[in-house]
């Protein structure tokens, strides 16, 4: 079997002659390059791995990370960084958490808590960033705001009403299913142990079970169902579907209620010329908005503490910008908030959400055309609906009519940590044109509010590990531009030359180089190597 081999480091410094203008000492390390195969990881990830996946190498590990761990181990261990502002788009972000305390942007023109706007740009108290929802949360869906309006006469009305009627459907049912098989649960439960004379009877108890009752050898056969679906007792199923019916009766009576009234900022969000909204709490609401703070760890998680797990870049400063609701963030609140970011001083924004409507997308081309010209690069996620998003529309995006905008945008597809054919996540989206490249995002272990620590899946996951690198070579190589960042990370990450899975179905196999624009999952080792090639 073929491994990986290296390749010459006269590719990358090929590249200088294109890019190259001022610079340091190049690094003298061989990049890694994936050229046929790899070997496949026979054994399943350890503890360690689970948690650490998205940092670790193709070759020493056989797991498909981003070699951040031989990047600091081999490359950055005696060098210094210049600090880099990263602003982080999403819900709230627990600025409290032991391990972002100390990784926090400070607005120091700000004083806290004065109730005036020390800085005179705009935003009272902004001594962490901003929070353009106010005390808002729960949310409809972008097409649902759509049909309520009752503008039939909008372009998107028939389109956006198909969607909701398939979507409310859908989870009508699923409503139903879930309730039921609470029932059938309970059922099962209470009939197990009747027969055990206990509530606390056992796995193998279960399995022993020898029967010609057909309701109690039911109940046995639904109870192993859950226990070879790694769940140690229908108790622990049973919650595992409430959960499942919380996140279903959410969407039902927030996201897709047309007569939810949502927005509690004042503003409106269909006139631009209101900007100064919302409050300078850029913390959670609840504990279960947690996606802010989970994105901000994976970025910039404090290094080296003995907590948790380490973020991809040091040198960072985590700006706060609360702009993504429970629901499809607004347009006006995108647009703004990523002019916010730019006009305070970050060099990375990442955007982990997303949507498929987008009514006032000029505002947000707007806003990162902006970013682009005052040299931002934002990082964003492809979205989480298995499709290809090359036909499939999901906003923000960069190009008009197939035209891009700008050089400073960056869409990110997930992989997951077994390498091979299932090495992409089955709910990433993909795109030969519109996805640039993809980075590790299935089972992420990283923060979550109130010092907490938990695994998440989803392209959210995997475009904050591509900002986290983005931000290290701005950190490392300040002289490069968004734009040289952009392509250092599509062009130095592995290319993989296998066919994979697409969208979890079996019959759908695909060369990897098919879904995206670079056909390489991004790499910190080698993209350091490349930047240091380039800025000389």
């Amino acid at each position: 079997m073929k491994t990986i081999k290296t390749l010459s480091l006269s590719v990358f410094a090929a590249a200088t002659l294109f890019y190259g203008c001022g610079g340091t000492a190049p690094i003298l390390s061989t990049p890694i390059e994936n050229v046929d195969s790899t070997p496949l990881k026979v054994l399943e990830l350890t503890e360690q791995e689970k948690q650490t996946w998205g940092h670790l190498d193709l070759v020493k590990d056989t797991i498909p990370g981003m070699s951040v761990e031989k990047a600091y181990t081999e490359i950055l261990k005696d060098k210094k960084g210049k600090t880099v502002i990263v602003a982080v788009i999403d819900s709230g972000i627990d600025i409290d958490h032991e391990d972002l305390q100390n990784v926090l942007w400070t607005n120091e023109d700000e004083k806290a808590n004065t109730g005036k706007d020390d800085d005179k740009n705009g935003y009272v108290d902004d001594v962490h960033g901003w929070n353009f929802l106010g005390d808002g949360y729960d949310e409809q869906l972008e097409y649902v705001r759509i049909i309520a309006s009752g503008d039939t006469s909008n372009p998107d009305y028939e389109r956006a009403e198909k969607e909701y009627n398939e979507n409310y459907n859908k989870f009508t049912g699923y409503k139903n299913r879930y309730e039921q098989m609470l029932q059938q649960i309970g059922n099962a439960d209470k009939a197990l142990a009747a027969h055990f004379g206990k509530e606390d009877y056992t796995q193998e108890e279960v399995k022993a079970l020898s029967t010609e009752d057909e309701t109690l050898k039911q109940a046995a056969q639904m109870a192993q169902y859950f226990y070879s679906n790694g769940l140690e007792s229908l108790e622990e199923a049973s919650k595992e579907i409430n959960n499942g019916l919380q996140s279903i009766n959410e969407r039902l009576n927030f996201n897709l209620n047309k007569n939810l009234k949502g927005r509690l900022t004042g503003d409106n969000p269909e006139d631009m010329s209101t900007k100064y909204y919302g409050d300078a709490n850029v913390k959670h609401v609840k504990k279960s908005e947690s996606h802010g703070t989970h994105v901000a760890g994976i970025i910039a998680a404090e290094r080296g503490n003995g907590l948790g797990q380490d973020g991809v870049a040091n040198n960072v400063q985590i700006m706060s910008v609360r702009a993504v609701p429970n629901g499809d963030e607004y347009d006006k609140d995108v647009a703004l908030a990523i002019r916010y970011a730019v006009d305070n001083g970050a060099k990375v924004i990442n955007g982990s959400f997303g949507k498929s409507f987008s009514p006032h997308a000029k505002w947000v081309h707007e806003a990162i055309k902006y970013a682009a010209e005052k040299d931002v690069l934002f990082v964003h996620a492809a979205g989480n609906d298995s499709n290809d998003v090359d036909v499939e529309l999901n906003f923000p995006e960069d190009s008009v009519d197939g035209q891009e905008i700008s050089d400073n945008y960056i869409r990110v597809g997930a992989l997951a940590p077994k390498y091979g054919a299932n090495m992409v996540a089955p709910f990433s989206n993909y795109g030969k044109n519109s996805v640039d490249v993809f980075a590790p995002g299935a089972s992420i272990y990283s923060t979550t509010p109130e010092s907490e620590y938990d695994f998440k899946s989803g392209t959210s996951m995997a475009a904050p590990g591509v900002a986290g690198v983005a931000a290290l070579i701005r950190s490392y190589y300040p002289k490069l531009s968004a734009a040289q960042v952009k392509q250092i990370l599509m062009n130095s990450g592995l290319k993989i030359n296998i066919d994979v899975i697409v969208g979890g179905d079996p019959n759908d196999v695909r060369p990897f180089s098919e879904l995206s624009k670079s056909g390489r999952i991004v790499n910190a080792y080698n993209a350091l190597i490349m930047a240091s090639q380039m800025s000389k």
